[in-house]
């Protein structure tokens, strides 16, 4: 039996090639906290809307601090 994988992150795909400011991405991520921390862990679409959104700002937050590290 196969089963069917698609990455949540494909840089092809999904890198818009802009990185936001630390202070936006730190609030982009805050929000992101705030939005899904009365998540219910028993609402499958629940979790899966909070890890996308986490991953997102998580991801946007990192690239901002790598920039501005110059890295």
């Amino acid at each position: 039996m196969s089963t069917s994988h698609l990455p949540l992150y494909d840089p092809a795909v999904d890198d818009l090639g802009v990185t936001l400011r630390t202070a936006d991405a730190l609030d982009l991520a805050r929000k992101a906290l705030d939005k899904h921390s009365s998540a219910n862990v028993h609402d499958h679409s629940a979790m899966i809307g909070a890890a996308v959104g986490l991953e997102m700002s998580l991801r946007a937050l990192v690239a901002a601090l790598d920039k501005e590290a110059g890295r």
